[in-house]
């Protein structure tokens, strides 16, 4: 017997799992497939530093998850933003805009213990675990089915609404024939934990260069989240860098900002590469997160995104009889049409042209560096998309009274 769902999510990294949570709120039947066993987290939940945006903040309290963090997260106060080789910054204040903080940063594997504990009190959600996609199964027009393998061997299961939120090399993309378009920087991003004689005063770093951004996050642990950018064709002799080395490299790139680096942790790599799916939707299914679109760390939109991606799909569900009306999905990619782009075109413009090694661009990206310094306008843009109030927000990410 084929077991039906609601909604069946197929991935349970950040934006699965938190949309899994979003939906058990409405008292809906939620399946997760998810390739990991009990017991053990997801790749994604690992030393990663995620920068989240005020409105993530927001949701993630009310939805619970944030209640279950079990050490402090590192509020953004302050943004300064700066390029090697180039004159000119751009700083940020949150007090200037109301706020104690921007955001919050939070290290993704205590944010995936987080998500863990909640999933665990979900007493609708079923769990298919450790669970491998394999295809699509039979469709009609009231259900979508797909086939897995577990422990019991290959089966199907089915839901009015299919969730692809299986990451970058979305096997759900792929079987359900929507084409992408992808693009790689030819930069690879190092992440690593370190310590230096100046605490974390609630400043976020970000210094632009030629081979990427590196960027200081201010850690509730007294530490820095570190993200430094280099060329793919370095990449193997960073890695290969012992402790003092990498220590050095980084106190080059941001001189003495926060005194010197005194030590660092195990450093993790990740190539940076756009991905962009021609469409969001097909015939009752929809594909959210990073299977949707994978952008350039510049700015830390990426998880923000996600979510909003998330989010919005379960508010329009809350207001509907059927969670995989054609409809619905239709309200749902026009809803995010403006936020997907304008991030889209956001991450990917600045990360091209502060990487752009041209002398001619220097003058020009010095004046927008001190441009955006002075103009209240210009901050204020800035301070609405990356706090994540871009577009149709939804309602979870809005704050009360604002």
């Amino acid at each position: 017997m084929t077991e039906r769902h609601d909604v069946l999510i197929v991935g349970g990294g950040l934006v699965g799992a938190s949309l899994a949570i979003a939906l058990d709120r409405l008292g809906l039947d939620v399946g997760l497939v998810e390739a990991t066993p009990a017991g053990v987290m997801p790749a994604v939940f690992d030393q990663r530093n995620l920068s989240f945006a005020t409105a993530t903040v927001n949701a993630l309290t009310a939805l619970g998850v944030m209640a279950k963090l079990r050490t402090a997260t590192g509020p953004i106060q302050r943004i300064h933003v700066s390029r090697q080789g180039d004159f000119g910054r751009t700083r940020l204040q949150a007090t200037d805009y109301g706020r104690e903080a921007f955001g919050q940063v939070v290290v993704a594997r205590e944010f995936g213990e987080a998500l863990e504990a909640r999933l665990a009190e979900l007493r609708r959600l079923t769990r298919y675990r450790p669970a491998r996609f394999i295809g699509l199964g039979d469709a009609s027009a009231e259900i979508r089915s797909i086939r897995i393998a577990d422990a019991q061997g290959e089966r199907q299961i089915s839901a009015r609404l299919l969730v692809g939120a299986d990451g970058t090399r979305s096997a759900v993309r792929e079987a359900l024939g929507i084409a992408s378009h992808e693009h790689d920087y030819g930069q690879t991003l190092f992440v690593a934990r370190m310590r230096a004689e100046r605490a974390p005063d609630g400043t976020a770093y970000e210094r632009f260069g030629e081979h990427g951004p590196t960027a200081l996050l201010p850690r509730g642990d007294r530490h820095f989240g570190v993200v430094h950018g280099v060329a793919t064709a370095e990449a193997e002799a960073v890695a290969a860098l012992d402790d003092a080395a990498w220590i050095e490299r980084i106190q080059g790139v941001f001189g003495w900002r926060v005194d010197r680096f005194l030590s660092t942790g195990e450093r993790s790599a990740y190539p940076i590469i756009k991905l962009v799916a021609e469409r969001m939707t097909a015939d009752r299914a929809v594909v959210v997160g990073n299977a949707a679109q994978s952008l350039h760390p510049i700015g830390a939109q990426g998880f923000n995104l996600g979510l909003r991606d998330a989010l919005t799909l379960a508010e329009l569900i809350e207001h509907a009889d059927d969670p995989g009306a054609a409809s619905l999905l239709d309200a749902y990619a026009q809803r995010r049409s403006e936020d997907r782009q304008r991030t889209l075109q956001f991450s990917d413009g600045l990360a091209r042209i502060t990487a752009n090694a041209s002398p001619l661009l220097r003058p020009l990206r010095s004046v927008g560096l001190l441009a955006a310094d002075t103009s209240g306008a210009l901050q204020s843009m800035l301070v609405g998309g990356a706090m994540g109030f871009r577009g149709d927000v939804p309602a979870l990410c809005r704050e009360a009274g604002r």
